[in-house]
């Protein structure tokens, strides 16, 4: 079983009553680090998909349902904790390098969905959040059975940026870097900072990116009630 189809299987036995509450706690956690969202919200599924990414990977919900994997789904498990976080852009010379400006590393995915890969390509100008999962030949032990191939692969959650933000980033990365923030702070409040951009239609890129909504304890939205944009006609 490969990794995606492993993540689709996780996230389908997530979706069990018996979970529900476990399940919930998971996306109040993810909820306090990012912005709430709810079912009316256009981006509901954007950031549902990250949701789950940040569930299986983040807050170990593999581990939840490990007894129901089978032994080839259960050998994601650990490359799935050890997923690789990151602010990424497509590279101009190489659709398959991410390049991820908080770090500086540059990935080459061998692995993606056609939703994704759809995105990237869309992509010009974007940065986004998301997690890389590698597992190679040196990964995990399989006896006289072959080596597995390396597989790098971009998980389906994918939270982007507007195009408008981007020139705005840079200077709240030198900020979070020259106080020590860790990398899942970093992006959570940028996250923070997307949903008050999407969330106020009157809230202009530079004052939804800035240093001083780096803090869980500053908002990054004006004071007063949510306006959200009206959704077009289905």
């Amino acid at each position: 079983m490969g990794l995606l189809e492993t993540v689709a299987r996780i996230v389908q036995l997530g979706g069990a009553p018996a979970r529900a509450e476990r399940v919930a706690t998971l996306r109040a956690s993810w909820e306090e680090r990012t912005g709430a969202f709810s079912p009316e919200d256009p981006w509901f599924e954007e950031r549902s998909r990250g949701f789950w990414d940040d569930a299986v990977t983040t807050q170990r919900f593999g581990r939840d349902v490990a007894d129901e994997l089978r032994e080839d789904e259960r050998v994601w498990l650990a490359p799935l904790e050890r997923a690789h976080r990151g602010l990424f852009r497509v590279s101009a010379e190489d659709r398959d390098v991410l390049e991820d400006v908080w770090s500086g590393a540059e990935l080459v995915v061998t692995t993606v969905d056609e939703a994704s890969r759809a995105e990237l390509d869309a992509s010009s100008g974007q940065l986004f959040d998301a997690r890389i999962v590698g597992l190679g030949p040196w990964s995990v032990s399989r006896g006289p059975d072959p080596a597995p191939p390396l597989t790098v692969a971009l998980l389906p959650g994918a939270v982007f940026h507007s195009r408008d933000a981007t020139e705005h980033v840079a200077p709240v990365l030198a900020a979070a870097r020259a106080r020590g923030m860790s990398t899942g702070d970093t992006l959570d409040a940028l996250l923070r900072m997307q949903r008050a951009l999407r969330s106020l239609s009157r809230v202009k890129p530079g004052y939804a990116y800035r240093a001083e909504a780096l803090s869980p304890r500053a908002t990054a939205l004006p004071h007063g009630p949510v306006q959200r944009p009206a959704k077009a006609p289905t």
